[in-house]
């Protein structure tokens, strides 16, 4: 547990109602699941930021930046540090021309409602994302067929020692699922997306068929992070976690969905616990199936 006199300090960043103490995380994470962080902080400005994350370095104490929470699972224990909330207190976004500037905290799909009202076509992919732009550039978030590196020109971040950074596309080191930003510690302020002109009515119908296909193909209805396993080479993980007779394995309240394997739901009153022996129940038996390793997709915070 962080001490009183951290808590103190970091008063001096950040306004006293922005400083929740014991906040149960299960309300930041779209899984609905976890227990309390000793101290969650929601920034208003990059000064802020950079201002914390130099003195957190310098006590030594550890921390964790959170977005939207889409690709989160927090421990029933909580979080024994600093969760620092980039979300709607920084989350502007400005359109010139065919490029859109978004501060981390925006999400996805109000960047791509930005797209669609100015009549900048590529980013319809996003649409659905449930994620922040920050969290979403970091992973290099896709979905049918479109990821952030198609459309990314610009990444300004920070370093833990409170130094302003500029990453341009090529030294993003885009993949699948990842980026130079998951592997080195510095935390993202914005992100400027470069667009074409479109058609504003195709532009919308392209949204309007992409959300159609979730609500067919994904369980919206309840609680989830998204896609558990990263897609193995060569195989798609909802396919072979069905094929190994996984689809509705339940732990507690935690279930392999019937509507789309590669999701693990949360049916009411999930805990982390559940979650974890289903995804561990899963690749063991995807291992045993098909020799195949599921990497999990979802961050486990503990």
């Amino acid at each position: 547990m962080i001490s009183r006199a951290v808590v103190e300090a970091i008063k001096n960043f950040i306004p006293e109602q922005n400083i929740l103490l014991q906040e149960p995380m299960a309300g930041h994470t779209t899984f609905r699941i976890g227990g309390p962080a000793d101290c969650l902080l929601q920034i208003e400005n990059e000064e802020q930021l950079k201002s914390l994350q130099r003195y957190l370095s310098l006590v030594e104490v550890p921390y964790f930046i959170l977005g939207n929470g889409s690709n989160l699972l927090v421990s029933d224990m909580g979080y024994p540090g600093v969760v620092i909330q980039i979300g709607p207190k920084m989350s502007r976004i400005q359109v010139e021309g065919c490029r859109i500037t978004a501060q981390a905290g925006a999400l996805l799909s109000q960047v791509a409602k930005a797209a669609l009202e100015h009549g900048l076509t590529g980013l319809e992919f996003a649409s659905g994302i449930p994620g922040s732009v920050g969290g979403g550039v970091v992973m290099n978030a896709g979905a049918y067929g479109g990821e952030l590196s198609q459309v990314v020109t610009q990444v300004d971040a920070v370093s833990r020692d409170g130094e302003s950074l500029e990453f341009d596309r090529d030294v993003m080191e885009f993949g699948y699922r990842t980026s130079a930003l998951r592997k080195k510690p510095f935390t993202v302020t914005s992100v400027t997306f470069t667009l074409q002109p479109g058609q504003q009515e195709e532009i919308r119908a392209r949204m309007e068929e992409l959300a159609a296909r979730r609500r067919e193909k994904q369980p919206l209805e309840y609680p989830s992070a998204g896609s558990v396993f990263k897609r193995p080479e060569g195989y798609f993980a909802g396919k072979l976690i069905m094929e190994a007779g996984m689809r509705g394995y339940q732990v507690g309240g935690a279930r392999v969905s019937d509507k789309h394997c590669g999701f693990i739901v949360n049916t009411g009153k999930a805990t982390a616990s559940d979650v974890m022996d289903v995804i561990c129940e899963v690749q063991e038996r995807v291992k045993e199936c098909f020799g195949v390793d599921l990497e999990r997709e979802i961050v486990y915070l503990s």
